[in-house]
């Protein structure tokens, strides 16, 4: 957390900059995380440091706080966005998401509080960063809804969408690039395991074990 304060510290004169809401080590951990639960979790891990940090620098009446509380609270809004895109390009294959929208909903649960009681309790220098606190107050609400939401339609949505932006790539492919991806889709779903002669229970040898000898006839 300490690391994290600094280097917001250290960013606050390039703040007309354009920032990227992730650290360089987060988008490295992102990247590396293929499975999407695995994701999702990361995402949350990264929201709830936002919402520990916004809870430091409230804590400390420094100047130029503001600045960086507005950047920890537009961070987190984004954070979210991204968690829900993976969850739902995710729902859209039809993955299993038990585990990523659980750290979901637990990580805003905590959060949700938090940022209420900030916007209760009226700092003095809120205006500064009011719009980015309702804002991911209202993230933070609609995330949640979905992430405890009704996962069948909600997957059935995602679906639907999935499909719907398949067509609309498909409709501006030209003749040769609409044949290649027809032939992938073929392929994908006509994938069939390799044939077997063992029947139902038996396994394959050890290739260190000699293979087995058929009984002699009499």
């Amino acid at each position: 957390m300490k690391t994290l304060l600094w280097c917001l510290i250290a960013a606050a004169p390039l703040v007309a900059q354009k920032r990227d809401f992730l650290t360089a080590d987060e988008v490295d951990q992102i990247r590396e995380a293929q499975e999407p639960n695995v994701r999702i979790q990361l995402y949350a891990k990264f929201a709830h440091a936002r919402i520990d940090l916004v809870k430091n620098l409230v804590s400390r009446d420094r100047p130029g706080r503001a600045v960086m509380i507005h950047d920890a609270l537009d961070d987190y809004s984004k954070i979210l966005d991204a968690m829900d895109d993976v969850a739902d390009e995710a729902l859209g294959r039809k993955t299993e998401l038990k585990t990523g929208l659980k750290a979901e909903s637990n990580a805003e649960r905590e959060a949700l509080p938090v940022l209420q009681k900030l916007r209760d309790s009226q700092p003095k220098d809120l205006d500064r960063y009011e719009f980015a606190l309702n804002n991911a107050i209202q993230s933070t609400q609609d995330s949640l809804g979905l992430a405890e939401g009704d996962l069948g339609k909600r997957t059935h949505d995602a679906v639907a969408r999935e499909e719907k932006e398949k067509k609309a790539a498909q409709a501006s492919m030209t003749p040769d690039e609409k044949k290649a991806a027809e032939k992938a889709d073929f392929e994908q779903q006509n994938q069939r395991k390799a044939p077997t002669l063992y029947r139902p229970g038996e396994k394959k040898p050890d290739s260190d074990q000699p293979p087995s000898q058929p009984p002699n006839q009499q």
